[in-house]
């Protein structure tokens, strides 16, 4: 076995993140080779450039199994019964999987898988919603279990960066526990939160802003396939909505005291969990402000507005925008270092733009 990665890689589900990784592998000038019951599927990934459907004869270097949740071990064991290849699987939970897996197959067999887990996705899905670029600079967690290969560990870390993922090992169990805290526990609240608007009035409503949107984005996501990963990894999930409700009944207690301070304290570990999260290319945050630009809504102000903002000199480290219900504007959130920000307003407005902090 080798740890360097020259093809052909087989991609085994061709929804969202398998399309995706075939793209990728496409870009890197490697075959790929596309396995999927859905014969749609298939036919649009291989229509779109992502490879060339699985042949009885083709022998993969690398197999990556990119199934729902349910389907999951069954597609490894699978895979690792009909192939020499290294084994790699692109799911949200590792350790029900690895233990399904290793009742199916052989300790010898089961030395060629190595699960992984890209941190990229969207609320869209199937292979229209595919991009070669969806994991580039995304971390990519490597999670294997005490007998894999070295050399497969090294294949499949091999495989996150040539599809532009940044390589991070974990244990199966340790990575659960991971994603329970940084995507399951967040998918869940924001679901609880939009929840609250489905039958909400309609003058309620109308008061809507980037703030709702923000916490209801990721709500939209397939209610089935959350059902199956949160289901997957039950324990450490539980584990996860425990601490929260906790915080969330000492939240009761204080609003219903009336007391400011406790509000407060609990308002100050929300923004310490903010200043937590590993800011670009993995550094410390970086402090931010906010400009604010109110945007006609017509062809080319978007242009325009970048243009004038690039020519300032001033580095945009994230962009919102909040559309006005009542008139055909936008306003536009333009978030840069925080000692920049005077600089890109004054800039801003010299050329006319309708600006504030």
């Amino acid at each position: 076995m080798t740890d360097r990665l020259t093809g052909p890689v087989l991609v085994v589900g061709t929804g969202l993140l398998g399309t995706s990784v075939a793209l990728a592998c496409r870009r890197a000038g490697i075959e790929t080779l596309l396995a999927d019951v859905s014969a749609e599927h298939l036919r649009t990934a291989s229509g779109l450039g992502a490879g060339r459907p699985l042949r009885d004869d083709d022998a993969p270097q690398v197999v990556v199994v990119a199934v729902p949740p349910d389907h999951l071990a069954d597609a490894v064991a699978a895979a690792l019964l009909t192939t020499n290849a290294v084994v790699t699987d692109v799911g949200s939970i590792k350790s029900q999987p690895l233990a399904a897996v290793a009742g199916e197959v052989s300790p010898g067999e089961l030395t060629r898988y190595v699960g992984s887990h890209p941190m990229a996705g969207s609320e869209r899905s199937g292979p229209l919603a595919a991009s070669e670029a969806l994991f580039d600079g995304r971390p990519w967690a490597v999670t294997p279990h005490e007998g894999s290969q070295a050399d497969a560990v090294a294949l499949v870390e091999e495989l996150a960066r040539v599809c532009g993922g940044l390589p991070l090992r974990l244990a199966p169990d340790e990575h659960d526990r991971a994603v329970a805290r940084v995507s399951h526990l967040p998918q869940l609240v924001s679901a609880l939160v939009a929840a609250r608007l489905a039958d909400a009035p309609a003058d309620h409503l109308a008061l809507s802003g980037q703030g709702v949107r923000d916490v209801t984005r990721i709500a939209a996501s397939d209610p089935g396939l959350w059902r199956q990963i949160v289901a997957g990894n039950a324990d450490a999930v539980l584990a996860m909505l425990g601490e929260l409700r906790g915080e969330l009944d000492a939240l009761m207690a204080a609003v219903g005291s009336g007391s400011g301070e406790a509000i407060e304290r609990v308002l100050e570990r929300g923004v310490a969990g903010t200043q937590a999260i590993p800011g670009k290319h993995g550094g410390a945050p970086t402090p931010t402000a906010s400009v604010f630009v109110t945007v006609p809504d017509h062809p080319g102000n978007l242009a325009r507005l970048f243009t004038d903002a690039g020519e300032s000199g001033v580095n945009i480290e994230d962009v919102r925008i909040d559309h006005d219900p009542g008139r055909e504007t936008g306003l536009m959130e333009l978030l840069v270092d925080e000692a920049l920000a005077d600089r890109l307003l004054a800039a801003l407005e010299s050329k006319g733009w309708v600006a504030h902090r």
